[in-house]
């Protein structure tokens, strides 16, 4: 062990893990930083198609899936997206929000630009980073803790555990602190992949590899529970991906896993079925030669139609004259709820976050420390918590990280 002992030890150098760091600094406390890769940040460069996707103008509870929702209000409401942003743009970071769905990105569309100005703030604040530092495991001798790091270790009054979860393991997520939270007495719930793609079997669907459309997905469950997601269905060679399916994938690993789902897409979720059926039937009217393979494409991408049209047996020479009411009503089935044949998930290795976690009424609401054992904090991914697509879960990080800096500040502060 070293001599010194450090007033916060962060396990764990993500985005959560940074933004402890960093605010705990700035509130004059000994930091030590430590991660057990040789090189950190890989998850931010990756995220947002490596343009990260900062936060969003609007944040709320109702973005996140969590078993104790609560505790996830109070984390946002302490430190929200507008906090977030000043933050960013004081570290020279100027962001920028799509006006469409909110999301900001650094104007430099680059999560290289984010990630520079974090070290940069982490070197500034003096913060003790140590990386290829893997933490094996963690002791409190009622004192201070012991991190078991390597061949040696280090000392600190109080420990944050910043290791995420068990997406992208590539990057470094191995689960490792779930076993250190678990040493301490902690419960795990249950982990899943979560924004990860589906996987399908169905080779007409796979053909579309590249082709992205606005799409309404609905899973249905045997209890008739319906949960909807609408937003870009990307198709790709081994299933469905884009921002629908990733927020859909982990309902569907949960709800699947307790009885069979169906997944249900409308391709044209912005036009009501009964204006689509005024238009066939103004067309059999007035222009009953025209052929169908022609005039769907001017609703969807060529390629997706030609198999929308094979799917509701319409052949691709049929005219619109020519198109019964039981083929029409085959293409609107098939148009506004087309069964997702999904096989599977491709899982955390190519998952955005982790479901699950260590459970959120093992901490207290308002500081994140543990019940299980004082002085023990924990940040990001590693808890129950993970929010949909769109900046929401690194909100979750600079939040939970802000919260912990303050209340481990406080709680070692002179009474």
């Amino acid at each position: 062990m070293t001599s010194t002992v450090y007033d916060i030890a962060i396990v764990g150098a993500g985005a959560a893990g940074l933004m402890t760091a960093i605010q705990s600094a700035r509130l004059g406390l000994n930091t030590l930083l430590l991660d057990g890769r040789e090189t950190i940040g890989t998850k931010i460069l990756m995220s947002g198609g490596t343009r990260c996707n900062v936060t969003n103008r609007i944040v709320a509870v109702k973005d996140f899936s969590s078993n104790t929702p609560r505790v996830v209000r109070d984390v946002l409401s302490a430190y929200p997206s507008t906090k977030a942003l000043d933050f960013f743009e004081k570290l020279g970071v100027k962001l920028i929000a799509q006006d469409t769905d909110g999301k900001y990105f650094p104007s430099t569309n680059s999560a290289k630009t984010v990630l520079d100005a974090l070290l940069r703030e982490v070197a500034a604040r003096k913060v003790t980073l140590k990386t290829g530092a893997k933490v094996r495991s963690a002791q409190f001798d009622g004192k201070k803790f012991h991190l078991h790091v390597n061949q040696s270790g280090f000392d600190a009054r109080t420990i944050v555990l910043a290791t995420g979860g068990l997406s992208y393991p590539t990057t470094g997520s191995d689960g490792g602190g779930y076993t250190i939270a678990k040493s301490f007495g902690h419960t795990l719930i249950e982990t899943i992949p979560a924004l990860t793609p589906f996987l399908t079997d169905d080779e007409h669907f796979k053909s579309l590899s590249g082709i992205a459309v606005p799409a309404r997905l609905s899973l249905i469950t045997s209890q008739s529970k319906r949960i909807t997601f609408e937003d870009a269905l990307l198709f790709t060679h081994f299933g469905f991906s884009g921002p629908s399916a990733l927020n859909m994938s982990r309902y569907w690993l949960r709800e699947n896993a307790k009885a069979p789902v169906q997944v249900l897409v409308s391709f044209l979720p912005q036009t009501k079925e009964e204006d689509f059926a005024a238009e066939i039937k103004q067309l059999r009217t007035r222009h009953p030669k025209t052929l169908i393979s022609r005039w769907l494409p001017k609703h969807l991408p060529a390629r997706l139609s030609a198999v929308i049209l094979e799917k509701s047996k319409i052949l691709p020479n049929m005219i619109i004259g020519q198109l019964s009411k039981e083929l029409e009503h085959a293409l609107m089935k098939t148009l506004f709820f087309c069964t997702l044949p999904i096989t599977g998930v491709f899982g955390y290795t190519k998952a955005e976050v982790t479901a699950g976690g260590i459970d959120l009424k093992e901490v207290v609401p308002s500081t994140l420390e543990s019940k299980k054992q004082p002085g023990l904090y924990l940040v990001g991914e590693i808890l129950d918590v993970d929010g949909r697509i769109g900046g929401f879960n690194f909100q979750w990080s600079w939040s939970s990280g802000t919260v912990v800096a303050r209340a481990i500040h406080k709680s070692l502060s002179p009474k």
